[in-house]
């Protein structure tokens, strides 16, 4: 008896569950890489000295990825690998907006605000644990999505700022451990945390899809942190 053959919905519908699959997959990849670089670039700061030179050698290590992510969106060179690694849709002009704000962000937090400043920490870890963590959770559990935009859900803000608060307060304490940082009691503490739900905020709203959150989320950061610090 010959095998039923499968009808053209059934396979149409399969294909899309498969295709859907391996952008989540490509997505979630795309966003572990967004986590971990800033994260462990700073977690590397006490390896350097602490005054303008240490942190103007250090930024080199982030500034030299500015470079490249120009000369990869201008098409100037071409690596496949990259592009798809930190791309949405695989297009090298991607690479020119989110990429390039991420890079230049976190470039400028260690230029600007080095080790001794919590300012630095705030804008580190909503960009990369806060903002990554928002998108890994929004397309896994992210069922019921914001009423003023629905690109984003509830769940996703929140992940954001748990995630981007914990970060904090964990690098607070790892910076704290160096002497760095003098003060790293509750009062702190609540300032990460209105900055990491501020951060959140401003990352649901359209006007973070319009631009770009990796620009609106360095921005709110940095500039709520030099009121609170």
């Amino acid at each position: 008896m010959s095998a039923r053959q499968e009808s053209p919905a059934l396979s149409r519908s399969r294909a899309s569950v498969s295709g859907e699959r391996l952008a989540n997959a490509a997505s979630s990849t795309r966003k572990l890489v967004h986590i971990n670089i800033g994260l462990v670039f700073i977690l590397c700061w006490p390896l350097f000295s602490s005054g303008l030179q240490g942190a103007l050698f250090a930024s080199l290590i982030i500034g030299v990825n500015i470079i490249r992510m120009l000369l990869l969106g201008l098409g100037v060179y071409q690596d496949e690998g990259t592009i798809k690694s930190m791309s949405r849709h695989g297009d090298r002009r991607e690479l020119l907006k989110g990429p390039l704000y991420y890079a230049i962000a976190v470039t400028l937090a260690c230029i600007f605000y080095w080790k001794t400043s919590p300012i630095a920490i705030a804008v580190v870890c909503n960009l990369c644990a806060g903002d990554g963590v928002a998108d890994i959770v929004g397309r896994r559990l992210g069922t019921k999505k914001l009423p003023y935009n629905r690109n984003k859900t509830i769940a996703g803000s929140i992940g954001m700022a748990i995630a981007g608060f914990l970060a904090s307060v964990a690098y607070m304490y790892y910076f704290a451990s160096f002497g760095y940082i003098e003060s790293s009691g509750w009062d702190m503490i609540l300032r990460f945390f209105i900055i990491s739900i501020a951060s959140a905020l401003v990352e649901s709203l359209p006007i973070s899809t319009a631009i770009d959150d990796n620009l609106t989320v360095s921005l709110t950061s940095a500039l709520l942190g030099t009121l609170l610090f």
